[in-house]
Parts: structure tokens; C-alpha cells; sequence
């Protein structure tokens, strides 16, 4: 294994050991490595999940192709299209219902939520954004949700990106937060509307998900 590979494989032994918080705003921080206790069961459901839902590139309501890849399961997806964003019960590419939610996933949504605290979070809607070398995701605000009182927790598995959590204008300039695998950011709260993003993913080769960045992200939307 290259050594790079090796010293990611060591950080990542020390951050179980050693899980931090770091604030990013009244409500919102990053959970390191949380998610790393978690992995071994991840990645099962997360190939499940695929197998019913595979990726896809969609289009927004101006006619741009994503270069980002989308998934989702749960009790609602997230999908766009000319027609616009919205959640649907439905995948409209093979007509049949989102794959349940695995509950390894929804164990970790929830340990995250109170650990970042917001006690009582219940995801129905996990979105699974597929990044490879090159993709990004331009600054957006999360506003599809029916509720905006439950957060939102992201978890970041494969390739380290730099996300982008900006405030409640497009226009306020964003922090820069390097993310590894097995990192968990929450934000809700006074902070639920921040506008976020990822800048494009550098080319890299994780030891367990290859040239790739898996992003899931939580909501309760419906």
C-alpha cells in the first residue's frame, strides 16, 4: 500500500481513539472521525442501497448536469429536474420506492445529532452524493425541507474535500473546513439556513473507497 495510504489508515486509527468537536457556529460543528465506528457497517448497506438506486447525474430546473452523482433512500428522496427540487416517496428513474434507510445509517444520524446537540433527531431522507477528482457542489442553501427545526448532518467517507459553509447571504464569504473520512458535520438551529458547498475534489486514492468521496447527508424532510 503507498504510504500516503498508510498514514491515512494510522490518522484514522487515532481519531477513534480520540473523537473531537469543532465549533463552525452557535449550532453547527464538526464531529472528527466520528463516524469511524460505523464504517464496517456502512459500506454494506451503503452497496444495498446502490444496487436499487444507482447513481445518477441530474438536472436542475436551469439545464445544468450535476457533476456531482445522487442517490437517496429513506421514506423520501431528493431529486431535480426541469420541473424543479423536490422530495419525492418515489425514484422517478425506476418508478419503485427509495430503499429503506439502513439502520446503521439512522444509528449514526441520530448518535451525531446529539452529540453535536439536537437530541430527538429522526432522518426520513438520506441523500448520498457520489464525488469524483473534479466534482464539486456550488454554494446552496438546504430549503426544500417542510421543518428547518431538525439539522442536517453530513458524513464524509473516501477522498478528504474542503467543504464550504458560508452564512445566511450567498454573498457572506465561507469558511474552509478540510474534511476526512469518517467526519460528521451538523448544523441546525440558528445556523440551519447557512449556505454550504464543496469545492472541487482533488484526485487522491482512498485505501477503502478508491479515487472517490461518498458524502451522506441526513434531513428530516417530510
Amino acid at each position: 500500500m503507498p504510504s500516503n495510504h498508510t498514514a491515512d489508515l494510522f490518522a484514522e486509527a487515532e481519531l477513534r481513539q480520540a473523537p473531537r468537536t469543532e465549533p463552525l457556529g452557535p449550532q453547527a460543528c464538526v464531529l472528527r472521525g466520528f463516524a469511524l465506528p460505523w464504517v464496517e457497517r456502512l459500506l454494506p448497506g451503503l452497496r444495498g442501497v446502490l444496487r436499487a438506486a444507482p447513481f445518477r447525474q441530474m438536472v436542475t430546473p436551469g439545464g445544468f448536469t450535476m457533476s456531482v452523482g445522487l442517490s437517496s433512500c429513506g421514506q423520501l428522496g431528493w431529486t431535480t429536474d426541469r420541473d424543479g427540487y423536490r422530495y419525492t416517496a418515489v425514484d422517478p428513474q425506476s418508478g419503485q420506492p427509495w430503499p429503506a434507510m439502513p439502520e446503521a445509517f439512522r444509528e449514526l444520524a441520530r448518535a451525531a445529532a446529539t452529540q453535536a446537540g439536537f437530541a430527538g433527531f429522526e432522518p426520513d431522507a438520506c441523500l448520498i452524493n457520489h464525488y469524483v477528482p473534479g466534482a464539486r457542489m456550488s454554494l446552496h442553501q438546504d430549503k426544500d425541507e417542510r421543518d428547518y427545526g431538525a439539522p442536517i448532518v453530513s458524513v464524509s467517507l473516501g477522498l478528504p474535500a474542503v467543504f464550504q459553509l458560508g452564512g445566511q447571504q450567498r454573498s457572506e464569504r465561507p469558511l474552509r473546513v478540510p474534511l476526512q473520512h469518517g467526519d460528521v458535520v451538523v448544523w441546525g438551529g440558528v445556523d440551519r439556513l447557512r449556505y454550504h458547498g464543496v469545492l472541487p475534489l482533488k484526485d487522491g486514492m482512498h485505501p477503502l473507497l478508491g479515487p472517490r468521496r461518498i458524502n451522506l447527508t441526513f434531513r428530516q424532510a417530510g
